[in-house]
């Protein structure tokens, strides 16, 4: 009797909660009116006539045991009412007083899918025991039925249980499904589901941004701009190489034609398939010859007014810089500009390439939406037509890599700028509070008596936080900044927040698949990641157009075919600039470049060096060694300063000597050998704390250390002058030309008359051309190298 009474209380607690929740209607069963009945003892008699002719051997049994019948066959009323079913308001808010036509219908909560689900069991159960009720079996023995009764009163409430519990689950994944489609929110694609509640996911603008819900808009004027046969654009991505193609790039030689172009100067074409195609910049340009995407053709002129001198019709919408370096991003070659600067072109270069961004964007991004509403005008099944092949495997098309929070700032306002222009119908930019937050800086956090080179306050402007990443999404007029990854059309990150997602091999937590179809990569200011780790971009273009180890909800029939065959790379264009020739960033460029279209590189060399901007006379004596190969520089090189250089520093009389040491490993190597050698040293690096640098700095001026150990990169990111210089040694040619002559003339910081005694002493290979030339002129440096000997120089100071 107690697990009936428990049973029947429980399903009486249900019953009341859910007719409370459903705001009070009516919905009163014969469970609960029997429990009433019960519980207040008012049971209706029978006849004793009555009982033994209309109950079953189960109803007499129980009658027998409890001395009455079961509750179960009680009747409340003559005439049996089914239970009224309430049905649920659409709107949460919506008051029990409201009339239906005032409510306004909104969209059926997650809770109130819980109360249906419940009640929807409820009457199930409900149904099930009113149809057991009419089987009678009188063969079973008493124990099992009683057995029976409970066994199935105990599965319905699993049920129940069972079904909401489903339900929920299903519920959520309905709720998370539309701020992450792809599960990896935030800013990166990792994380585990404590890192993808911490990451911004922006479930708002989801529908907005979706590439497989919109559709082309008319005013867009995508349609028109698309079927133009001269796109450039189409003339690209519709290209398809042949297998034969591919297997003769591994083998084939390289074909190079030089060219000779106004402003960029010597441009060098190359290209590892059979036809190698030049071109030379025309005179006028005019943008809808360049076929851009609407708005662009307004958007441009306006954006780029800073950069013209006169007027946009006399001038022209680029400056003869820009003009040549669209000319050939548009036509899909990569390209590599050593000659970037932040103080000279630094902005125009970023204009000109955030340009053919956004345009590369829109088209493809217009491409995809123009097909979505071919298929749904014509009712086209999954894969009927290869006309559809118009996605990669992955949705990012663009990453550009940067080197600090303030380069990525400046790029998105170009992009907002670009696709806004003088409009009045301003563009929707989803966070941009936040991103201004994160990316801006506060200038008053910089020291006010803090003077820095010019180049040096042009680069280490803003936020110079180096580890960063972000997604953005472009569709219809709206920029979504920190959308997750895999929803994004462009990256925007540093080589540092990049390598913390890629991770190293044999790492659990690593993603790179947001990599694999990647149509326009952008390196922008390639000289400071020299300064950072180049290790980490050499790293990411190892992991470039890798086919992904996941589908990420792709839909293969409108993935192209050279996706596919896992040819991306081919198709790759690669904008390279950096504001030197460097043999690490060459050798990227040659290796990791492979388009299909073919490369361009400038080749300018520079004709006077910048010792020529050496204010001190100072004797000059460049010391060549020599080395079997590239592999052993660095050891012939080190070899070549412990027998030969460092024993005619040894003496006393040679004190106050800096060692400009560019590699931080030849650094340690030397500093190293110093404290083996138990020589008078100090050094200082990038990581000395700012106690060590001024202990450092001191004991050098006052002479209680003869030897100053320095290494490039403090210089680069400090840029302090050393005072108490007397002689130098460069034990390899610096990275940056420039900072030959800034070391050279801080030797006049504490003059005393003793510049007769001063000395410089450089070490080079023949591997080092490149710095040579830099440094001294390619003149000069070619007779360096062909003569084999050492080198004296002499440079007055007259300038």
């Amino acid at each position: 009797m107690a697990t009936w009474f428990r049973r029947e209380a429980l399903w009486a607690t249900r019953v009341s909660e859910l007719t409370r929740q459903l705001g009070g209607g009516k919905r009163v069963s014969w469970r609960w009116e029997t429990l009433t009945f019960f519980a207040m003892g008012k049971r209706g008699s029978r006849s004793q006539s009555e009982l033994l002719t209309t109950l079953t051997k189960k109803q007499k049994k129980h009658l027998r045991d409890f001395g009455e019948e079961h509750p179960f066959y009680d009747k409340v009323s003559g005439k049996e009412a089914k239970p009224q079913i309430y049905q649920l308001s659409e709107s949460s808010d919506t008051s029990g007083s409201e009339s239906e036509a005032e409510s306004e219908p909104e969209q059926v909560s997650g809770y109130h899918k819980l109360l249906a689900t419940l009640k929807n069991a409820v009457e199930e159960d409900e149904e099930e025991e009113e149809n057991e009720e009419e089987e009678e079996d009188e063969e079973e023995d008493s124990a099992v039925d009683e057995a029976e009764m409970n066994s199935e009163d105990g599965d319905s409430d699993v049920s129940v249980e069972k079904e909401t519990t489903g339900e929920s689950t299903k519920v959520q994944e309905s709720m998370d499904l539309p701020g992450d489609p792809e599960g990896k929110g935030g800013d990166g694609p990792l994380g585990t589901s404590q890192e993808s509640l911490e990451e911004f996911t922006d479930a708002k603008h989801e529908s907005l941004f979706s590439l497989e819900t919109n559709f082309l808009e008319e005013e867009s004027g995508g349609t028109c701009s698309l079927k133009v046969s001269q796109d450039p654009f189409l003339q690209h991505m519709s290209k398809e190489l042949k297998e034969e193609e591919i297997q003769a790039v591994a083998t084939n030689p390289k074909t190079t034609h030089q060219l000779k172009w106004p402003i960029l100067g010597q441009l060098v074409f190359s290209s590892k398939f059979q036809k190698l195609e030049t071109f030379k910049p025309s005179k006028d340009i005019d943008l809808k010859s360049l076929h851009l995407q609407k708005p662009l053709e307004s958007t441009w002129t306006k954006t780029n007014s800073q950069f013209l001198s006169g007027p946009p019709k006399s001038s022209g919408p680029f400056t003869p810089l820009q003009k040549e370096l669209f000319l050939i991003m548009n036509s899909y070659r990569d390209l590599f500009y050593p000659e970037r600067t932040a103080l000279k072109n630094g902005e125009e270069i970023r204009h000109v390439y955030c340009l053919h961004v956004i345009n590369h964007v829109l088209k493809a991004n217009a491409r995809v939406l123009g097909n979505n509403s071919r298929r749904r005008s014509q009712k086209l099944g999954v894969g009927d037509d290869d006309d559809f092949r118009d996605q990669g495997l992955t949705r990012p098309k663009v990453l550009i890599v940067v080197p600090f929070r303030e380069a990525a700032l400046r790029v998105v306002q170009l992009f907002i700028s670009l696709l806004e222009g003088d409009s009045k119908k301003k563009i929707i930019v989803s966070n941009k509070k936040r991103f201004k937050g994160e990316y801006g800086s506060d200038p008053e956090e910089r020291p006010p008596n803090l003077k820095r080179p010019e180049d040096y306050e042009a680069v280490f402007v803003g936020n110079i936080d180096d580890h960063f990443r972000i997604g953005v999404a472009i569709l219809q007029r709206s920029i979504r900044l920190y959308a997750p990854f895999y929803s994004s059309d462009i990256l925007i990150a540093s080589p540092l927040g990049l390598r913390t997602i890629i991770g190293a091999e044999g790492e659990k937590k690593r993603d790179f698949d947001f990599l694999s179809s990647i149509e326009l990569l952008i390196i922008d200011q390639a000289d400071i990641y020299l300064m950072q780790n180049w290790e980490h971009v050499l790293h990411l273009m190892n992991h470039m157009n890798l086919l992904p180890l996941d589908s990420h909800g792709v839909d293969f029939s409108r993935v192209r075919m050279w996706s596919l065959n896992n040819w991306s790379k081919y198709y790759r264009q690669t904008l390279l600039f950096g504001a030197l020739q460097d043999a690490q960033v060459n050798s990227v460029f040659n290796k990791y470049c492979v388009n299909l279209q073919g490369q361009v590189a400038v080749r300018n060399v520079p004709m006077t060096g910048s010792i020529s901007h050496v204010l001190v006379q100072l004797p000059h004596v460049f010391q060549r060694l020599e080395a079997e190969n590239l592999a052993s520089v660095i050891d012939a090189r080190f070899n070549f300063f412990v027998n030969k250089i460092l024993p005619q520093y040894r003496d006393a009389v040679m004190s106050h000597t800096l060692i400009y040491v560019p590699s931080y490993f030849d650094f340690v190597r030397l500093r190293n050998y110093f404290k083996k050698e138990e020589l008078n040293f100090t050094h200082i690096c990038e990581y000395t704390q700012k106690s060590g640098i001024s202990r450092a700095r001191h004991f050098f001026l006052q002479g209680e250390k003869q030897f100053l150990l320095l290494t490039e990169r403090f210089h680069f990111y400090k840029r302090y002058t050393i005072k108490g210089i007397r002689n130098l040694i460069f034990y390899e040619l610096p990275t940056y030309p420039h900072f030959y002559s800034e070391i050279c003339n801080m030797l006049r910081a504490t003059s005393r008359g003793e510049e007769a005694t001063w000395t410089c002493t450089v070490l080079y290979s023949k591997y080092d051309a490149q710095r040579l030339a830099a440094v001294v002129g390619v003149e000069r440096a070619a007779q360096m190298l062909q003569s084999k000997k050492n080198v004296h120089l002499f440079i007055t100071g007259e300038r």
